[in-house]
């Protein structure tokens, strides 16, 4: 599993973030940017919650 921000779309509201700090972080942009590669096992549920509550939309997660 892989978490892909569309920068464009973020609007850095942090709610990612919030929820799942060693997945979602800020980039010098203030905007959220995931880990790159793939997601450890235990880290997929909060990645899907950081997704989740995005108020644009901005994350998309591939199997």
């Amino acid at each position: 599993m892989e978490a892909i921000v569309n920068k464009d779309t973020c609007i850095s509201c942090g709610a990612c973030v919030g929820l799942c700090p060693e997945v979602y972080s800020f980039d010098e942009s203030d905007k959220a940017e995931a880990i790159s590669g793939d997601i450890p096992d235990e880290l997929k549920d909060g990645a899907v919650e950081g997704r989740d509550q995005c108020p644009v939309d901005a994350i998309d997660i591939k199997e």
